[in-house]
């Protein structure tokens, strides 16, 4: 779960990780309201929706007058804004957070993730504050200062040195930034996040250490130890099919392809895409049905791949273990009389009674319903039925 930059602003504060003070509004009024309350002569107007980039498509300005807070949160305020992370279609945004300016000596890049090679959380930080942290990893990854912490000894004043060297910094400014990244290491480790991002991380001209940006991933597993996190989540902000399937238990991600997948298993809808790629095709989801697959976990399954438009065909790999393949074979069946199917299914089964199914689809003579072999075969004519050719 994601949750926004005013929101993670809020946690930050708690744990003593220093941010510019700020208020969200939803309207323009409460903006210029907002501005008023905090006083000043200089603001920023932040569009808040769940996606990096913000600033270049727009949706971060500078206001020097209350009537430019005004004009700036009208222009933001039910944009769709569009950025390398929102996709082509964008995002509306539906609020704005707005801020006191900054005195800003310098711009800096710090985040939290987790390493899963090193199973051990990893601070990553980068003189590149303001970049998109993906281009500095690909042009130049030696900007980039990584230091894995053992959650066995938590973070240590000898993990801020290594970070503050190889930022370059002063010598009067290290014991600042050591503080800020314990803090926000702590922030990390006690909420179950499963990313944090400050893009940029600025130093004041005064030498401190200012969280301008925030972003937060949180592991939805662990939501239920955190209501007061799980309160922040906004559902508008999330895909309404991938809301959908997780109320029905299942696992979904919509991708930009037009070879609908539903497989059972992580590890065999990864192999399922890639081979689907590999043989030129593109997948337009990853839909995990889970060990369980039966009529009314494919029907639904079938129903949520068809609400993407681009979706040309759909590819059902399943292997059968707790779930025999004939059963599952009839669950297809039972299934298309539930939904309207009315693109290409390629089926594959294999695993116990994968014989048995097979014969059992073949007799259905339904026209749209293709048996494949194996994973290739399937792929291959998942792929050429999406781009409509012959089979």
């Amino acid at each position: 779960m994601n949750i926004h930059e005013y929101q993670a602003k809020e946690i930050f504060k708690r744990y003593g990780v220093p941010t510019p003070n700020g208020y969200v509004a939803f309207s323009v009024d409460e903006a210029v309201q907002n501005a008023q309350k905090l006083g000043g002569s200089i603001w920023v107007v932040k569009a808040q929706i769940h996606a990096g980039g913000r600033g270049l498509g727009g949706g971060v300005k500078l206001a020097r007058s209350l009537e430019e807070v005004k004009d700036l949160a009208t222009e933001i305020l039910g944009m769709t804004l569009v950025t390398h992370q929102t996709g082509p279609a964008g995002k509306l945004v539906q609020k704005v957070y707005i801020e006191e300016g900054v005195d800003i000596a310098d711009e800096l890049y710090l985040g939290v993730v987790l390493d899963r090679a090193k199973e051990m959380p990893i601070l990553m930080a980068s003189r590149e504050g303001g970049m998109e942290i993906e281009k500095v990893a690909a042009a130049t990854p030696e900007k980039i200062i990584k230091v894995a912490v053992d959650p066995f000894i938590g973070f240590q004043a000898f993990h801020g040195r290594e970070l503050a060297f190889g930022l370059g910094l002063a010598k009067e400014e290290i014991g600042n930034f050591i503080k800020f990244a314990a803090a926000l290491y702590k922030v990390y480790m006690e909420n179950d996040a499963e990313m944090i991002e400050i893009n940029p991380l600025v130093k004041t001209k005064s030498g401190n250490f200012v969280a301008l940006d925030g972003k937060m991933g949180f592991d939805d597993n662990a939501l239920y130890r955190h209501p007061e996190i799980e309160a922040m989540r906004d559902l508008s902000e999330e895909n309404a099919a991938e809301r959908e399937a997780a109320q029905y238990g299942l696992s979904y991600i919509k991708l930009d392809g037009n070879v609908g997948c539903m497989v059972n298993g992580a590890g065999l809808a990864m192999g399922t895409m890639d081979t689907i790629n590999y043989v030129g095709g593109s997948p337009a989801n990853f839909l995990d049905v889970g060990g369980g697959a039966n009529a009314q976990t494919v029907a639904k399954g079938f129903e949520i791949i068809l609400q993407d438009k681009n979706v040309k065909s759909i590819f059902v790999n399943i292997f059968g273990g707790i779930v025999r393949c004939d059963r599952i074979a009839n669950g297809i069946l039972e299934a298309t009389k539930l939904v309207d199917v009315h693109v290409p299914v390629v089926v594959r089964l294999d695993g116990t009674n994968a014989k048995e199914a097979a014969e059992i689809l073949r007799n259905a003579n339904i026209k749209n319903i293709i048996t494949a072999t194996d994973l290739g075969d399937g792929a291959k004519k998942a792929v050429a039925a999406a781009n409509g050719g012959t089979l």
